[in-house]
């Protein structure tokens, strides 16, 4: 497979959008809720009141409806997947009901290197990775920030087992409804089996997990196996990158590696554009 065809053919990427499809049947008032409250833990509803909004990897439509909910001006949601463009727009139609937002199909990589608008707030979570193109996808979308603007990115920790979950997402990305099937009911025994030997309620920990933006363990699971392309950086990696594009770090989380044998989480970041 290569460079190119990670880049630029949706084919050789998981079908992200199809999860977020599912994913989005379950959207509660409650998972609204807890988007809200994480972005606003990195982003202050001052820096975001009467501001525009780009969402990269618009998936569900979640984050988008947040930044509408915190105040946002106006809100563009872009994603490379037509179904979570097709999603995104039933999210925000159900859910806002005003018509100050915008959603459409595009690629950072591809589409938007010559744009000449610029937004207020750059909001990425757990999707530049995905893209084939890392670091290109970053310095693109920092190249959309306004003056004085703000860049927000997660991207996967690294940890010594990312090229082992580099060749496994691949392989699940590749592979039939069966293997997937079995693929996906090993993994996710696995992560049951390390919940109980924390000493965790499972059940418990399931319903906990709402809190985190308003996601989904179980369509979590699936977009962590399938996340192909799949790529990560340590914490000093996008600071020395993204300072050099002409951005100030504010604030960063979670961006300590976990062990990463069963998954890596993402570290999030707030960087201003000086």
């Amino acid at each position: 497979m290569t460079e190119k065809s990670l880049k630029y053919d949706v084919s050789t990427h998981f079908q992200f959008g199809k999860n977020w499809e599912n994913y989005s049947k379950s959207i509660t008032d409650e998972l609204i809720d807890s988007s809200q409250q994480c972005l606003e833990q990195l982003v202050d509803k001052k820096d975001l009141e009467g501001k525009t909004f780009l969402d990269i990897g618009c998936g569900s439509g979640l984050h988008s409806l947040a930044a509408l909910r915190m105040g946002a001006s106006y809100v563009e949601s872009v994603d490379f997947d037509p179904l979570s463009v097709k999603t995104t727009k039933s999210t925000l139609g159900k859910y806002w009901d005003s018509d100050n937002y915008k959603v459409y199909q595009g690629n950072i990589l591809t589409d938007f290197n010559k744009a000449e608008r610029k937004f207020d707030v750059v909001y990425s979570w757990g999707v530049l990775h995905h893209t084939g193109a890392m670091w290109e996808a970053i310095e693109n979308a920092s190249n959309l920030v306004g003056e004085n603007g703000f860049l927000v990115i997660a991207i996967y920790n690294k940890t010594k087992f990312c090229e082992m979950w580099k060749k496994i997402k691949k392989k699940y990305t590749e592979s039939g409804a069966v293997i997937r099937y079995l693929m996906l009911r090993v993994y996710t025994g696995l992560c049951f089996m390390r919940v109980l030997l924390k000493g965790k309620n499972p059940i418990k920990h399931l319903k906990e997990y709402k809190s985190l933006r308003g996601m989904s363990w179980w369509y979590d699971r699936i977009d962590w196996l399938g996340g192909f392309p799949y790529e990560s950086a340590s914490e000093s990696e996008i600071f020395n990158f993204v300072e050099k594009l002409g951005f100030k770090k504010i604030k960063n989380q979670n961006t300590t590696p976990s062990f990463g044998l069963l998954s890596t989480g993402c570290g999030e970041y707030v960087f201003k554009k000086l």
